[in-house]
């Protein structure tokens, strides 16, 4: 038969102490989630822990670094992402299911700083994040196949040519806020959309990145994003 705890248990204040440090972690990625959206990645943890009401030292408890605590905040939104993809294959006229894909991206981007960020780096270190990326990837290269099999997208497109279209409508995103024009991204897609059919193409000057070089690159805006040091790179 269970009995009431007794006050003087040592063992009363240590469950409390556990609630307690729940309620802080949950403090502390809702103050997150708002902070990245609101101010990207590089955002001050010590705004974070301010919002969520506790020290900074306490956020270093849950989360020993800026990854540890970007992997716990970003896997949900990244997934978003994936819903996008999803939607995307199953759209029964592959260039529409295509432009849906960057459209849906884009606004995504526009919609939250933190998701812009990640959506152009990689950190090897969030194990999670990076976990549902790669299933992103998986999806995009069906979505993309699929539009060039249809004979709609040109045939010379890559994954790796995608990178662009993340990178520039970060710095898009950023002057049109500053020009009060936040939905500029639109027209700007809008052309690139043209140049991606398969009646516009032309040869182009340069081949494409590979994927070596486009992870690099990732890798490297990452680490300028967090200050970490990571050396990973594929095979």
């Amino acid at each position: 038969m269970a009995t009431a705890p007794d006050p003087g248990d040592p063992a009363t204040p240590a469950r409390r102490l556990r609630r307690d440090a729940q309620r802080n972690r949950d403090a502390i990625l809702a103050a997150a989630r708002q902070v990245f959206c609101d101010q990207g990645l590089e955002a001050p943890l010590e705004e974070i822990a301010r919002r969520a009401g506790v020290g900074i030292g306490t956020l270093y408890r849950h989360f020993p670094s800026r990854v540890d605590l970007l992997d716990a905040v970003l896997a949900d939104i990244v997934h978003a992402h994936v819903e996008v993809a999803e939607q995307a294959l199953a759209n029964d006229d592959a260039w529409d299911g295509f432009a849906s894909y960057l459209e849906e991206t884009c606004r995504l981007q526009a919609a939250n700083r933190g998701i812009n960020d990640a959506m152009g780096m990689r950190f090897p270190r969030a194990t999670t994040v990076e976990a549902t990326k790669a299933r992103l990837f998986e999806l995009v290269a069906q979505v993309v196949s699929r539009a060039q099999q249809s004979g709609q997208l040109r045939a010379d497109l890559t994954l790796e040519d995608l990178a662009f279209v993340t990178w520039a409508n970060t710095r898009i995103l950023q002057a049109s806020r500053a020009a009060s024009a936040p939905d500029a991204w639109h027209r700007h897609l809008s052309f690139l959309l043209d140049g991606f059919r398969a009646e516009r193409a032309h040869p182009l000057p340069n081949p494409p990145l590979s994927p070596r070089q486009v992870y690099r690159a990732m890798l490297t805006l990452g680490r300028r994003s967090t200050g970490t040091t990571d050396q990973h790179q594929p095979s």
